[in-house]
């Protein structure tokens, strides 16, 4: 507990400098201490005048490989926000093998999803990140750690993915890279053209997902 921060600690402080100085967008994860006795895994949008445009507290904090549960609350919202005419969301690490989560970042209106992680799970890395994107016509940018942090070796592996699922850039796996990668919001309209998942949804008919567990069916 003793690592968590406020978001106007001394981890978002440095973050908040560096959006100002450079003018960027930019995001940035804490280990986020919202009160006393109450903390969240937690992906902030940083404006370019160093102010906090956002946040998203992971719904959906992990108890595989990690003990994200003990310290964790799970958030309980999709939010989406506006970065110039782009609107942009955010999925963190565990909530991506989840499909839910970025259908509910498409409903709100998200065209990009930014997907911070920390793993060291190298497989099946690619299968279910470009499936994300392809099944809500979306960009997705993955960013993970690389190199070895207590026991574990990081993946590394940070892509970007068009709306029709295929990776557009990609880092290796073992050293700290950089990818600039321009994106272009025609495609989204391109892919959705395409693919009518919007329209051919059937929610009507999906009340299983949001039924009690006791009441399903065994």
């Amino acid at each position: 507990m003793d690592y968590a921060e406020p978001d106007d600690g001394y981890t978002q402080s440095r973050m908040k400098a560096k959006a100002r100085e450079h003018k960027i967008f930019l995001v940035s994860t804490i280990f986020e201490a919202a009160r006393p006795g109450l903390y969240y895994d937690t992906a902030m949008l940083i404006g370019p005048d160093g102010e906090i445009a956002g946040k998203y507290r992971k719904v959906h904090p992990a108890a595989y490989l990690s003990l994200e549960k003990i310290y964790f609350r799970g958030g309980s919202a999709f939010p989406v926000f506006p970065i110039g005419d782009w609107r942009v969301g955010f999925s963190v690490c565990y909530d991506n093998l989840f499909p839910e989560s970025c259908r509910c970042l498409m409903l709100n209106g998200a065209e990009l999803i930014i997907a911070p992680y920390a793993t060291p799970v190298a497989d099946p890395w690619e299968n279910f990140l470009t499936t994300r994107a392809l099944e809500n016509g979306v960009f997705l940018a993955a960013c993970n750690h690389v190199g070895k942090e207590g026991e574990w070796v990081m993946s590394g592996k940070s892509m970007v993915i068009d709306p029709l699922g295929a990776i557009v850039a990609q880092a290796g796996g073992a050293n700290e890279e950089v990818l600039c990668v321009d994106v272009q919001r025609e495609a989204v309209e391109q892919a959705r053209r395409r693919f009518h998942f919007s329209r051919d949804r059937r929610p009507d008919a999906y009340t299983e997902i949001t039924r009690p567990m006791e009441e399903l069916q065994r």
